[in-house]
């Protein structure tokens, strides 16, 4: 009898009954609720959702949230996304205004390859709702730009091009940890050493990996300003984009920081692990909300 009862228990923990999706947990690592995330987000003016792109939980739990957050604000909600570049915000506004079409949507906001699976949704509550819905990335030829050249290749581009990301010249931390972790991978062997010369001067390598945070900073700054811009007293401003950018309080965070010390930010960080009820101690403090997901839950592509 004792022998079945010890494999009847060791059988509940190998197939637990109950498989939740997420965990949402505090950055301390405390379980917490999808209900206090909710409160906190309708009291905050600006969102930032940070999101694993190709995760059918986040995109779904963004879906969730929107729909929430409009029904508690009444009115006062606006979107905005990474994944559409400010050059396309009349494309985006005439869509969700009820203007155009799916297909003319298409074919004038470049839209992501998984537009279809995972912001398609939103895009068309934003639509029904007729909440505003913000094109926030910088256009990525100017992106792509700096990673080639740096910053000084944007004093080139024309006036209407500089309207379309964040004021000129740019301030960027490069000791920042996000920055400086990403220079550190685009540096690591399978990139090529960096350094200096013996002179001082660094090294090619080195402006290249440093030009690629700095792609990654004019992203960042761009989205924080264009949510600055169209932000309004009492208003949530609900914003999706890559983990990366919003992580550690840093990246797009950062940028609002700089220029509203006092705003209330809501961070939450995507993060997969092989067991959600067991997060590990480094993911302690990357942001508001920590979502842990099961790393083997399906992807969208």
């Amino acid at each position: 009898m004792r022998h079945t009862l010890l494999l009847f228990s060791l059988l509940l923990v190998a197939f637990r009954s109950d498989k939740p999706a997420y965990q949402l947990y505090t950055p301390t690592l405390k379980a917490t609720t999808y209900a206090k995330l909710l409160r906190q987000a309708a009291d905050a003016d600006v969102v930032l959702f940070g999101e694993l792109h190709n995760n059918p939980i986040c995109h779904w739990l963004e879906l969730q949230l929107t729909k929430d957050l409009q029904y508690q604000k009444k009115g006062n909600l606006v979107l905005g996304a990474e994944m559409f570049e400010t050059d396309t915000q009349t494309a985006l506004s005439n869509y969700v205004q009820g203007q155009t079409t799916a297909q003319e949507l298409a074919a004038q906001a470049r839209l992501w390859t998984n537009y279809e699976t995972d912001y398609k949704p939103i895009t068309d509550f934003a639509r029904e709702q007729r909440i505003p819905f913000i094109a926030t990335n910088v256009p990525r030829q100017y992106a792509r730009l700096v990673s080639r050249q740096g910053l000084s290749a944007l004093d080139t581009v024309s006036a209407k091009a500089k309207s379309q990301m964040a004021p000129l010249p740019l301030t960027v931390d490069l000791t920042l940890p996000g920055y400086k972790a990403m220079m550190e991978m685009m540096s690591g062997p399978a990139h090529g050493a960096s350094g200096t010369t013996k002179s001082g001067h660094p090294t090619a390598n080195a402006d290249m990996t440093a030009n690629f945070a700095r792609a990654q900073a004019i992203k960042d700054a761009t989205m924080a300003y264009f949510i600055l811009q169209n932000l309004k007293p009492g208003q949530t401003f609900l914003h999706l984009n890559g983990d990366y950018h919003s992580k550690n309080f840093e990246g797009i965070s950062w940028y609002l920081r700089q220029q509203r010390p006092n705003l209330k930010i809501l961070t939450l960080s995507s993060v997969e692990m092989p067991d959600t009820d067991k997060p590990d101690r480094e993911n302690r403090n990357l942001a508001d909300f920590v979502l842990a997901i099961p790393a083997d839950m399906t992807k969208t592509y």
